[in-house]
């Protein structure tokens, strides 16, 4: 689906700190943060909450009360005339909630929708689901968080042996996956260059507590030096595999979100009147079971093609990379070399809290463009269910 309405105000984004499950903001319900965080942003850029008529939530791990969902982010913002829908759709849950904001634009309803996605992977949700015939009367349990990233009811496999499978298939040696790695840390630490000269330009920091008690997390955590011998000294995760620990991203916690509206609106909240930003095609796919990683390549395809041009007229190119098979597969296949790609990091790095991980990603993109001078940008990652979803930016 390709868009005419749907533009992003310069600025009119952020991300917080990705954090490693089980670090400062493990404990951090998550719909409350972000609407702590949003509120702070909002205030920051003097955004008046009756600016927004729509807002989307994307969330895929449960949070006591998420029921209320984009109504309740609505209300933590300010915003407590506003409905919202909340989304989920795995590891492509950010990309849908971009979708829905601008087709909302598109159609007529929306004038200015404040698209937020946020996670907690950590201490997630035991669920209990009775049942009265069961032995006993016992039902079952399941672990929303850890149970699905080892099973996918429908292809039957964890997600790691996706990677393997399209490893195995595409012929991608454990040797490419840590070059690859290696390669991508060493584009993450670009963002750190300068006393985080890049990530200063979205990232907002997260205040916890008050008084003595108060702290603030103002930088990613839990990433780790990587290195060739470290690489090397990994076992894979899976027998017989080439998939290490090392290959492949962690959980994390975290949020993000973005302001999705028509041209002169997304001018009027600018902090740059000539920077254009706008939202121009979306494309998805899915492949065969258990080939979760292949799935980027033909999102990609479609979403650039609904723009209008073709992957080599793309300035910059991120992807959400959980493996770097996926990155080592997209390369193959489209001829866009590995150094073209993430340029200042990617999740593969800087973790996977689900729900952000693709705005943050597309937010990387945008500032990347408008540091090059501006033209067309793609998003493209894999989600659960073999599936994945594709945006294309343009940036004048």
């Amino acid at each position: 689906m390709s868009f005419t309405k749907a533009f992003i105000p310069y600025g009119g984004y952020w991300s917080t700190p990705f954090c490693r499950w089980q670090g400062s903001l493990s404990q951090q319900h998550s719909i409350r943060l972000a609407g702590q965080v949003a509120k702070g942003f909002l205030d920051k850029r003097k955004i008046a909450p009756e600016t927004f008529d729509g807002l989307v939530l994307g969330l895929t791990v449960t949070q006591r009360q998420s029921f209320y969902g984009g109504p309740w982010l609505a209300g933590l913002t300010g915003a407590t005339s506003v409905s919202g829908t909340t989304v989920s759709q795995a590891c492509a849950t950010s990309a849908r909630v971009l979708l829905t904001a601008a087709m909302e634009l598109e159609a007529g309803l929306r004038q200015c929708v404040l698209g937020v996605g946020c996670d907690r992977t950590s201490n997630g949700p035991h669920l209990y689901y009775p049942d009265p015939k069961g032995p006993g009367g016992m039902g079952e349990g399941e672990n929303p968080v850890w149970d699905n990233f080892n099973r996918d009811p429908f292809a039957g496999e964890a997600m790691i042996q996706t990677a393997e499978n399209v490893a195995r298939e595409a012929g991608i040696t454990r040797e490419e996956q840590d070059e690859v790695t290696l390669l991508r840390y060493r584009q993450y630490q670009d963002a750190l260059a300068s006393d985080r000269a890049f990530q200063r330009r979205y990232m907002v920091p997260v205040e916890l507590g008050s008084g003595k008690k108060a702290t603030v997390v103002a930088v990613d955590e839990g990433g780790h030096p990587i290195t060739p011998e470290g690489l090397a000294s990994l076992r894979p995760v899976v027998d017989g595999g080439t998939v290490t620990y090392g290959t492949q991203t962690f959980p994390a916690d975290g949020n993000a979100g973005m302001c999705v509206c028509t041209r002169a609106r997304a001018e009027q909240l600018s902090v740059d009147k000539k920077v254009v930003i706008q939202l121009v095609a979306f494309g998805e796919a899915r492949v065969k079971k258990a080939f979760m990683p292949m799935a980027v390549v033909p999102a990609a395809r479609q979403a650039v093609e609904r723009a209008g041009i073709e992957i080599k007229d793309c300035r910059a190119i991120k992807t959400h990379n959980p493996f770097a098979v996926n990155d080592v597969y997209f390369s193959r296949q489209t001829g866009v070399g590995p150094e073209a790609v993430n340029h200042f990091g990617s999740p593969l790095v800087w973790g996977h809290p689900q729900g952000p991980t693709g705005l943050r990603a597309t937010i990387e993109l945008i500032e990347e463009l408008v540091a090059a001078g501006g033209g067309y940008g793609l998003f493209s990652g894999c989600a659960a269910g073999d599936t994945a979803m594709a945006v294309v930016v343009k940036v004048g």
